[in-house]
């Protein structure tokens, strides 16, 4: 792991992003799936099974049966002819999706793996393999990739619903939006590190529909700078993290769109917590980071991880 490489990863991404939606446009990856699939399965760890719990979740909400679990859950759903099974894995080795693929290599499950190594053991074991088209991430970081699976899941998402969605105009988009971030760091980047660099740590809140923004943006500060972080979702957080502005010097990093964003702003008030907001202005807030095409929840779904990255890569570099 390279902290100077993986700032590099993070400024391709526009370029990679742009790559991708030429594809897509090209062709769909999905098109060679099975007809008659009636549920579908996400195995995957860490940031793959971040950006599937957010696709498991839009696909439930259109009517399909769909889950992401840990591949290295003992079990899960059996092996059966009308589920479609997604191993995602950056690296194509993980060893718990590996492991959790035996129970479908010889089943009626048809697997479509998403992977950024086409010539991985997880692609050879998939009747399709998609790949992440993400380039290679020097700095030893899924941060690219973890992009490119959100993007690819939506595109799945579209296939599956039969849905008239731009996939390839979101991603532009997307590219906007990132560049914009990472043309105006100076105007915003130094303030957010101030604000969020306390002794205990950093902790990032999403709503349900985007909770990968949250545990994505707490997985960087952990791996890069080595930090404390933690995620919870927007509504779940006055049940579990409210606790916490009692007693520490609590700061967060908040991707607003919940309905229950005012709740947890009243004890941030209430207590003086500090509160930085990603994509959006929200009442007592400390500051707002704000980009194009910021009203998007999809395109703020690809983009918004971005600013804990930038942090997590400045607080890396500086030891």
């Amino acid at each position: 792991m390279n902290s100077e490489l993986y700032l590099s990863d993070l400024e391709a991404k526009p370029a990679a992003l742009r790559s991708l939606a030429g594809a897509l446009r090209a062709e769909s990856p999905f098109e060679r799936l099975p007809h008659g699939l009636t549920r579908v399965l996400f195995l995957g760890m860490g940031s793959s099974r971040y950006a599937a719990g957010v696709a498991a979740l839009r696909l439930r909400a259109a009517g399909i049966d769909a889950y992401a679990d840990y591949a290295s859950a003992a079990a899960t759903y059996p092996a059966a002819e009308d589920t479609l099974v997604v191993p995602i894995s950056a690296t194509g080795s993980s060893r718990e999706t590996l492991d959790a693929l035996e129970r479908y290599t010889n089943g009626p499950s048809f697997l479509a793996a998403l992977t950024n190594n086409p010539g991985s053991p997880l692609a050879q074991a998939a009747g399709l393999v998609v790949d992440m088209r993400a380039g290679e991430e020097r700095g030893g970081v899924a941060c690219r990739t973890f992009q490119h699976t959100l993007a690819l899941l939506l595109a799945l998402e579209t296939h599956l619903t039969e849905t008239d969605r731009d996939v390839p105009g979101l991603l532009e988009r997307a590219a906007e939006a990132t560049e914009d971030l990472l043309d105006r760091r100076d105007e915003w980047l130094p303030l957010t590190m101030e604000l969020l660099d306390g002794d205990r740590g950093v902790y990032t809140i999403a709503p349900a529909e985007r909770l990968s923004s949250a545990e994505q943006s707490a997985l960087m500060f952990r791996e890069g700078p080595r930090r404390p972080a933690d995620a919870c979702e927007s509504g779940d957080w006055s049940h579990v993290d409210v606790y916490l502005t009692k007693t520490l010097d609590y700061r967060a990093l908040l991707f607003p769109g919940s309905r229950y964003d005012a709740q947890a702003m009243e004890w941030v008030r209430e207590r003086g917590s500090t509160v930085v907001t990603v994509g959006a202005e929200v009442k007592d807030a400390t500051a707002a980071v704000r980009y194009v095409h910021d009203t998007d929840p999809d395109v703020a779904l690809l983009t918004e991880t971005l600013v804990a990255e930038l942090v997590a890569a400045y607080w890396w570099s500086a030891g």
